[in-house]
C-alpha cells in the first residue's frame, strides 16, 4: 500500500499552530516572567520546532461499557481515510458524562460539564476545537482550545473532559488528533 493519497482519498488534515506556554494571546509566545536568558532561548526554540503540528479531524462514535472491562471505552474515528480509530479508557463518571453530552441531555440541575459551558457562554468564549495532543504510557493527553475576548487560550486537560466540552457545544467543536498520537497508538 503507498502512502501517497490523491484526490477524494486523501485524509483530511489540519495544521494548526500550538502555542508554548506562557501564551497570551492569539499566536504569541510570551515565555513566564521567571524564565532565565537561556529559558527563553530554548523555550522558544522548543516551540518554532512544534510550531506545525498535523492533526486529524476525529468523529466521535460510541462510548461502551463491557462489564468484563476496568473502565468505559470512548470509539473516536478518524473522519477521513485511512479511518483509525482510538479506543480510550475514561472513569465511569465520565463516560455518563461524556455519553450525555452527546445525546443532548442536560440533568434537572447542571452537571459540572453543563456549568462550565453556561461559564464560557457568558464570558463570550468559545471552545473552538479539543485537541489529543500526546500518548505516552498508554495515556492520552489532550488540550481545549478557546477563543475569547482577550483572544486564544490553550488548556491542558483530561481527554474525556475535552471531549465533553466540545460535545457540550451549541454547534459541536471538533475533536482533533495529532498525528504523532495516531502513529504512537498504531506503533
Amino acid at each position: 500500500m503507498s502512502d501517497e493519497t490523491t484526490g477524494a482519498d486523501a485524509p483530511e488534515i489540519v495544521e494548526a499552530p500550538v502555542p508554548s506556554v506562557g501564551a497570551t494571546g492569539p499566536d504569541v509566545d510570551v515565555p513566564p516572567a521567571t524564565a532565565s536568558a537561556e529559558d527563553v532561548t530554548d523555550e522558544f526554540a522548543v516551540a518554532s520546532a512544534r510550531d506545525e503540528v498535523a492533526f486529524r479531524v476525529m468523529r466521535f462514535e460510541s462510548v461502551l461499557y463491557d462489564l468484563t472491562d476496568p473502565s468505559p471505552m470512548v470509539h473516536l474515528l478518524e473522519a477521513a481515510s485511512p479511518f483509525r480509530y482510538l479506543v480510550i479508557p475514561i472513569a465511569l463518571a465520565d463516560a455518563i458524562a461524556l455519553q450525555l453530552a452527546h445525546s443532548r441531555i442536560e440533568g434537572r440541575r447542571p452537571a459540572t460539564h453543563e456549568l462550565m459551558t453556561t461559564i464560557l457562554t457568558r464570558l463570550q468564549a468559545e471552545v473552538i476545537a479539543a485537541r489529543i495532543v500526546r500518548y505516552e504510557g498508554g495515556v492520552f493527553y489532550a488540550e481545549l482550545d478557546l477563543m475569547t475576548p482577550r483572544g486564544r487560550e490553550v488548556l491542558d486537560c483530561r481527554t474525556s473532559d475535552a471531549l465533553t466540552m466540545a460535545l457540550r457545544q451549541q454547534v459541536p467543536a471538533p475533536i482533533l488528533c495529532s498525528d504523532e498520537v495516531l502513529e504512537r497508538y498504531y506503533a
